[in-house]
């Protein structure tokens, strides 16, 4: 009995090998053909990505490349152009589009930073910015030359093509910028086109950008190829659809006190700086309003949620400093005037009166504290009725969680300057 039942066992195993073989040959041939049909996906998105890159090509082209750099050899990639000038090894301007393809792209930062073989005077290299040096453990170690590789096109803004953000790290694309400089404010200039992108992603931006250097620059100490070092940067964009166009000059240094709408201007100022002139193929009524308007609130965020640029310094009188620069007088123990325009008012649960200057709650620089006690001290309602003016406060500027803060305890502390 034992013997039949063994027999049976073996006879059905048999059949279910024999019956589950049909089904495993099916289920290898579909994922042949989920193999064939992610070939030809990967195809056929490789083909609209030249295609895209093309028409990248063809509106640089439609509005035309900056002219007026003199000693430059301009050289085209296919997702960007650039003049490069090898008398301070770098290009003199950068032209690139960002496209709303950024909103879904996905690519990562290649960092294969390499010559550009298409300048035939030869770029910057390795060397210019530090040396590398391999170790016994198969690990580098770095010399640094004090500068971050600044990317000008930044590889952030082609992260929808594999192909044009490995163009970005060409050295051709590169300029020696100060880490500061370059983690900080000049990343908060990148971040904020794209992000325009982002509340338009009907449009796209045509974007150019480059370096200003002194007549007699500094160069990358230890650089090989004597690599200068800019005195300021500035930025360009248009956005035809929507017939807008800003521009930004930034001091090459560390602003990170500084908000960024302070360094925007018109177009038009940042050609007169530069010498070059823009987007020359757009017609001659575009031009003129695209290039001479200054909206800024259209561009920044900030700005338009009512946030106001810190006052010109060099305007204010003796012994008064603006909002950025009460953060150097924290702690000091010395009166001065702190002026800025009063962008946010609050009362607090204990009936403190809360005003902050040029940046508003939750990103505030400097503020006006008024204890509940003291506002007897006033013949107006501080809250209402200074909301809105540019008012200078007199008195030690102290640092509350990192803010600076004045406490103020009668009127004529404070100034109203309008």
């Amino acid at each position: 009995m034992k013997t039949l039942y063994i027999s049976v066992v073996i006879f059905l195993s048999a059949i279910a090998v024999l019956s589950a073989q049909p089904i495993n040959q099916q289920i290898e041939q579909l994922y042949g053909e989920l193999d064939e049909i992610e070939k030809e996906r990967q195809t056929i998105e490789g083909a609209i990505e030249d295609l895209k890159l093309q028409r990248v090509r063809i509106d640089l082209d439609e509005v035309g490349l900056p002219t007026g750099a003199a000693a430059t050899e301009i050289v085209c990639h296919k997702a960007l152009c650039l003049a490069y000038d090898e008398n301070y090894e770098q290009a003199r301007w950068v032209a690139h589009v960002i496209t709303p393809d950024i909103i879904e792209g996905r690519e990562a930062r290649s960092n294969d930073f390499r010559v550009d073989s298409m300048v035939t005077t030869g770029t910057a290299v390795e060397e210019d910015y530090f040396l590398k040096y391999l170790q016994a453990d198969s690990t580098y170690e770095y010399d640094g030359y004090g500068y971050d590789r600044g990317h000008l096109a930044p590889s952030a803004d082609f992260r929808w093509s594999a192909a044009a953000l490995s163009e970005s790290y060409f050295y051709s694309n590169m300029s020696p910028q100060l880490p500061d400089f370059n983690r900080e404010k000049w990343a908060e200039l990148e971040g904020a086109l794209r992000g325009y992108i982002y509340r338009n992603p009907e449009a796209q931006l045509y974007v150019v950008t480059g370096p200003v250097f002194d007549e007699k620059p500094p160069i990358v100490e230890r650089s090989i190829n004597k690599v200068a070092i800019p005195s300021f940067f500035w930025k360009v964009a248009i956005d035809l659809k929507n017939k807008r166009g800003i521009g930004f000059i930034m001091p090459h240094k560390n602003l990170t006190s500084y908000p960024l709408a302070s360094f925007a201007v018109s177009i038009d100022q940042v050609e007169q700086t530069t010498g070059l002139d823009f987007f020359p193929k757009l017609a001659e009524e575009d031009e003129k309003n695209i290039e001479d308007q200054l909206e800024k609130s259209m561009w920044l965020p900030d700005v338009a949620a009512g946030d106001k640029e810190p006052l010109y310094a060099p305007d204010l009188p003796r012994n008064h400093f603006n909002t950025v620069q009460a953060q150097r007088l924290m702690n000091r123990k010395e009166t001065v005037n702190i002026c800025g325009h009063v962008v946010g008012t609050r009362t607090s649960r204990k009936g403190n009166v809360l005003l902050n200057l040029d940046k508003q709650f939750p990103n505030q620089i400097f503020t006006v504290f008024i204890k509940k006690e003291f506002l007897v001290n006033f013949s107006y309602n501080p809250e209402t009725t200074l909301k809105g003016k540019t008012i200078c406060a007199k008195g030690n500027v102290v640092n509350i969680g990192g803010t600076p803060t004045m406490f103020i305890e009668k009127e004529e502390e404070l100034e109203i300057r309008k």
